[in-house]
């Protein structure tokens, strides 16, 4: 392939005499002539010594640079944040994770920018870096290709698979008396025994089937568990890949299109996967323009079947999906029960249509049903609205077997204080938690409550008490458990008006909550209500405190493409 180099955003940094000091560095970085006339391709991972789910990306980032190079590209490699779940959860470092997701996705727009790359090659290992870099791909609307890093394999213990979820439960077990601390430290040991992002339908491994039914990344590509060599294939065709849409000049906005998203929003609900999808994908669709908000997220997990019989509602995980067929079974029976637009281009240059042509729905598993024989006939993900939550709150109903509560608050102004109740067990059947000013303002960043949802569900309460939060829960989370509530504590949504003792009405059936107290009391407590002073006053928890927005619309800090003037792709 021959690109002209005089069309591409790398000519203010290679072409032409005054660029002379530019290419001087170029050299001086082993590149030649030839080199420095080719597309420059930005190839950006998170990779980290964080936590297994990152860990594995320079390796297959160096297999991206490979299918670059093959196809008359000039690789640039280059490294940003992630912030890891698993390690954030529990403590005040859950303030960094969501705040994290916009930090990747703004310091890849800088490198881009800052460097004049013509086109991005995006790796990504865990929850909030999957979103990061499909937003940046977005913004700056270069030709991109995004791929996950992997899961990771399955734990064993007692010859069952296992999950780092069942380590946060067995903390549950261990504080009321029914594991000994001898059966916790032999299940940590063993829940988590390769790289990769935890291996259920949590956020990361829902965001990588989004990836797929989006269009931004290569079929099968998000399949293969991380230790799978396998893995290295797909990154040098997506390195291979992305030049193509160089060639063709298809960009990430030509793909993220209201009816893409439509099909993200589906195979999330079709595989009970993560509620971080409801902030996920609407604060993608911002980066294009779109509006596609919680409201447009429910509607279409309301009409979705739920299909998937994956951890945490479930029994099996990532790795099963993989043997089973991959993400694109589970597109290709969607599909042919009318739940997938076909026409939406896609990374490969081919149509969502044209790349199920050759695949065939695998009958001879267990994990993916097909359209027609679904575990539920609605998503396993639903969407609440009511006096309590006027913008909407989301639930993972998956795997639930009750859809209605109703009992007494028990009120929290942080999570700290909700897990030091359960630990005590200073809580009763039929209670209500609710975590407040743990929203993306009032946390500030909007912390996961997966440390207390797992000790409830350890103690063998899960299905006996709610909860609900204006911030959010890990994809691992499973109960009736209720994230996202909009409006915030933090501006004084009714969530801020709660009251222990007050009766909470929970109805995933027809999407409901209300707080069953007189408009006139609440009034009345509103009229008394002080904004709550955060202990954080500088930093970058501060400046995302000031800039970001509703969780109902994606917890997005800048106005997006509806109020540019420009695309960086087109400078």
């Amino acid at each position: 392939m021959k690109f002209d180099k005089n069309k591409l955003p790398s000519r203010h940094v290679s072409v032409g005499p005054e660029r002379a000091p530019h290419r001087s560095y170029y050299y001086a970085m082993g590149l030649n002539e030839d080199d420095i006339g080719k597309p420059f391709v930005g190839v950006v991972s998170t990779w980290n010594e964080a936590a297994p789910c990152n860990i594995a990306l320079m390796r297959q980032a160096q297999s991206v640079k490979k299918g670059v190079t093959q196809a008359e590209g000039t690789p640039r490699e280059f490294c940003t944040i992630t912030v890891t779940d698993g390690i954030a959860m529990g403590h005040q470092g859950m303030k960094s994770s969501l705040v994290s997701r916009e930090v990747i996705a703004d310091s890849t727009e800088l490198t881009v920018r800052g460097h004049c790359y013509d086109a991005i090659v995006g790796l990504a290992g865990c929850d909030k870096s999957l979103p990061g870099l499909m937003m940046a791909m977005c913004r700056l609307n270069v030709p991109s290709v995004f791929m996950y890093g992997g899961s990771i394999l399955p734990g064993k213990y007692k010859g069952k698979d296992v999950t780092v979820v069942d380590v946060f439960e067995a903390v549950g077990k261990y504080s009321s008396g029914n594991a000994t601390e001898e059966e916790l430290h032999e299940l940590e040991c063993v829940a988590c025994p390769s790289a990769g992002a935890c291996g259920g339908q949590f956020t990361a491994n829902t965001m990588a089937c989004v990836s797929e039914a989006i269009g931004l990344a290569l079929p099968y590509s998000s399949g293969a568990p991380a230790p799978y060599e396998e893995r290295d294939k797909y990154a040098y065709e997506a390195g291979k890949q992305v030049m193509q849409l160089i060639e063709k000049n298809i960009r990430p906005r030509d793909i993220v299109t209201r009816k893409s998203l439509e099909n993200a929003a589906t195979i999330v609900a079709a595989t009970g996967g993560s509620t971080n999808a409801g902030l996920h994908l609407p604060a993608i669709a911002h980066e294009c323009g779109i509006k596609f908000d919680l409201d447009d997220v429910v509607e279409i997990f309301k009409r979705t079947p739920y299909l998937a019989d994956l951890k945490p509602g479930g029994q099996y995980v990532a790795k099963d999906v993989y043997e089973a067929g991959g993400v694109p079974i589970i597109i290709k029976t969607l599909f042919e029960g009318g739940y997938i637009h076909g026409d939406c281009m896609t990374v490969t240059g081919k149509t969502m249509k044209e790349n199920l042509e050759s695949v065939k729905f695998n009958k001879e598993q267990n994990v993916i049903r097909s359209y027609d024989n679904p575990l539920s006939p609605t998503g396993g993900v639903v969407g609440l609205k009511g006096n309590l939550a006027p913008d909407g709150a989301i639930v993972k109903v998956a795997g639930m077997e009750n859809l209605k509560f109703k009992g007494k608050a028990i009120c929290f102004d942080c999570e700290e204080d909700a897990f030091e109740c359960v630990k005590n067990n200073n809580y009763s059947e039929g209670d209500v938690f609710v975590i407040r000013y743990e929203g993306p303002k009032g946390g500030p960043g909007m912390r996961e409550m997966l440390s207390t949802t797992a000790a409830i569900y350890g103690q063998g309460m899960g299905d006996k008490v709610a909860l609900i939060t204006d911030g959010r829960f890990s994809g691992a989370t499973r109960g009736f458990c209720v994230g996202h509530v909009s409006p915030e504590a933090a501006v004084c949504g009714t969530i801020a008006l709660v009251q222990d003792g007050d009766e909470i009405i929970l109805d995933a059936e027809i999407g409901e909550i209300q707080l069953n107290v007189p408009e006139n009391v609440l009034e009345e407590r509103k009229s008394k209500w002080k904004e709550r002073v955060t202990d954080f006053n500088s930093g970058t928890l501060w400046k995302y405190s000031k800039t970001v927005g509703s969780a109902s619309s994606g917890a997005v800090t800048h106005p997006g493409a509806k109020e540019e003037t420009h695309t960086y792709a087109d400078i």
